[in-house]
């Protein structure tokens, strides 16, 4: 299983997407190994800009396995977000929270943001 960040999601909703992340997060959608959270969903809605993407979130809502937003998960986003600013590194909060989410539950993390690179490497 893999967290998809709203940076490949965005990709598929969007007519000029990169195809080549489309074709990534369709293959994990089609085998059954894409996963979000809650703050991904909550990202994906706030862009929601059309009626069919607003349609697509609500299946999505339906199908798509949610990885929990622990305690557990929120102390670790706390601990990175101690340990990006001792390294001198900054990210955006829902990026770290993201990332701790994904490192707690053991799964990858599929995006196309370059915060995650460190992130996930801290």
């Amino acid at each position: 299983m893999k967290l998809v960040d709203s940076s490949c999601w965005v990709h598929c909703l969007r007519s000029r997407g990169d195809r080549q992340i489309v074709t990534r997060v369709r293959s994990l959608v089609t085998s059954g190994e894409a996963a979000w959270c809650a703050m991904v969903r909550l990202e994906l809605w706030a862009g929601a800009g059309s009626e069919n993407d607003r349609r697509v979130l609500r299946e999505f809502e339906q199908t798509m396995p949610e990885l929990p937003i622990s305690e557990e998960v929120w102390e670790e986003a706390c601990e990175l977000a101690d340990r990006c600013r001792r390294a001198g590194k900054t990210a955006p909060a829902h990026d770290v929270l993201i990332a701790a989410c994904a490192r707690h539950h053991g799964v990858e993390l599929e995006h196309a943001d370059s915060h995650f690179e460190f992130l996930m490497k801290l």
